[in-house]
């Protein structure tokens, strides 16, 4: 079990020509020109393939967050795809570094030359981009042959599933950068909470209790924490009426006891860091409808996915950096 994980989006020091390994290094590009030089790749394989970018950023994306679990080394750009040297070059191929697009199609090797410099370099963003996009585009362009595509790469339901859900989060928003939090209920509200992750819990047998409980007053709203998608809504013996939103980190936002849901929302809906999607109630610990039990409180719970498995950590040290975080938006903005 892992307790702790550190929810932000990674963004690694990239030096200007950092594909290019006898450049010198220069000043460390800021997080904004990361992301707007990410976008600018993402555009341009669209552009040339007619895949929209959302897809090509969606895997991009679940690749990272997977890159710990398949033990695979940090990227050297931008992109995050990952290919070995035998996919890329091809198993049968005697030379590893082949970047030959002839020989490396000779021996079924996936790499391909995505910039026009007669190269397929595994270590070139565009290369490997345009690899990916011609890679789904083998299976067509339709929604349903995305899904085939992706299933064949993965083999893996909850991979599939995952990279959708990011696919909705860049369409809806039209930005890369959907990394800011804040805090489940309002500044403004009456709450208090501690450090109780991990703490034993009785009720339908022993447990701990994978969570942070925010004690506030019936009705009070509980707001997203992050830009995600609507995974699960309805009843938990357990958690009463409660919702779960998974982000671009392949984190499951997890809220319980609810006193009811905003019923504008749906399952796979998008949603934005501060908007309503339940309030605060006492449900739970029985058969639907059940409630009272307790003290009016909001569960909050996070969950990592890492593509392999799933487990709670402690949202204790999160909440406590988004509440201030937010806290510091609202003074600069008075």
């Amino acid at each position: 079990m892992i307790s702790s994980f550190i929810i932000t989006e990674y963004v690694p020091p990239v030096h200007a020509n950092s594909t290019t390994s006898s450049a010198p290094k220069e000043a460390v590009k800021s997080r904004e020109q990361i992301f707007a030089e990410r976008r600018q790749l993402f555009d341009e394989i669209s552009a040339l393939t007619g895949i929209p970018w959302p897809y090509l950023a969606a895997i991009d994306q679940y690749e990272r967050t997977i890159r710990i679990a398949k033990k695979r080394p940090l990227a050297k750009g931008l992109i995050d795809i990952y290919y070995s040297q035998e996919e890329w070059t091809g198993m049968l191929n005697p030379d590893r570094e082949d970047d030959n697009p002839t020989s490396i199609a000779f021996f079924n090797g996936k790499g391909k030359d995505g910039n026009g410099d007669g190269l397929a370099d595994r270590t070139d963003d565009l290369d490997v981009l345009f690899t990916t996009a011609d890679y789904i585009l083998s299976y067509g362009t339709s929604e349903q042959d995305f899904r085939i595509a992706l299933w064949e790469y993965y083999h893996n339901n909850r991979s599939v599933e995952r990279i959708e859900q990011f696919v909705k989060l860049y369409s809806t928003y039209d930005r890369l950068d959907l990394f800011q939090h804040v805090f489940p209920v309002p500044l403004s509200s009456s709450y208090s909470y501690r450090g109780t992750w991990g703490a034993r819990r009785g009720w339908g047998g022993y447990r701990i209790h994978e969570g942070t409980d925010i004690f506030a007053g019936y009705g009070v709203p509980a707001r997203s924490t992050t830009y995600g998608v609507i995974e699960v809504r309805g009843w938990n013996p357990y958690g009463g009426w409660r919702i779960g939103i998974r982000d671009l980190n392949n984190i499951y936002h997890y809220y319980a006891h609810l006193s009811g849901f905003n019923k504008k929302l749906n399952i796979g809906d998008a949603v934005a860091p501060g908007d309503v999607v339940g309030w605060v109630g006492s449900s739970g610990y029985g058969k639907p409808g059940t409630s009272g039990k307790f003290p009016p409180h909001l569960h909050y719970g996070l969950y990592r996915d890492n593509g392999l498995s799933e487990w709670s950590f402690d949202p204790y040290p999160h909440l406590r950096k988004w509440e201030k975080e937010e806290r510091q938006r609202k003074l600069k903005k008075s």
